[in-house]
């Protein structure tokens, strides 16, 4: 079942009554927050199913393998979404399950509105190439490129 936009949501609680609430929440379970599914959980069923390596989306994504590890494993956690954009880049995720890895994360979702995000949100669509070539992408039209962890000077 795919997800549903909040304007689905909305409408098809217009026309649910208090009585088949659960029924909703059942037949909508993909479509709202709360999940109990992590990202890394996410991630990692998505890496399987493409017959990837976790090994291989660490390399690709450019950051260190350890630390993509404990990320994946719920071990450590992570403020920076740039980390998380380069293990979905790396995972090759579609824009729509980066979106969602991104709320799995917590974190803010790609912006069309942002210059940089929206650059971004077309690299995953075009997929340019590895994600140094993302990252030169970005510079060329002067933007900060995708951190692997850490601040970066």
């Amino acid at each position: 079942m795919s997800e549903k936009s909040t304007k689905e949501l909305t409408d098809a609680l217009g026309k649910t009554h208090t009585a088949d609430f659960q029924k909703f929440i059942d037949d909508n379970k993909d479509s709202l927050n709360g999940e109990t599914e992590s990202f890394g959980d996410y991630v990692r069923e998505i890496i399987y199913q493409r017959g990837m390596t976790q090994q291989l989306v660490f390399l690709k994504a450019d950051i260190p393998e350890r630390y993509g590890y404990k990320l994946l494993s719920g071990e450590k956690k992570t403020r920076q979404r740039d980390v998380i954009l380069r293990i979905c880049y790396g995972a090759t995720l579609t824009l729509e399950e980066t979106q969602k890895a991104l709320r799995k994360s917590k974190l803010p979702e790609l912006y069309a509105k942002t210059p940089r995000d929206a650059l971004i949100m077309i690299a995953f669509n075009e997929r340019p190439g590895s994600i140094i070539e993302v990252n030169e992408l970005l510079k060329k039209n002067g933007f900060e490129p995708l951190r692997s962890s850490g601040v970066q000077n």
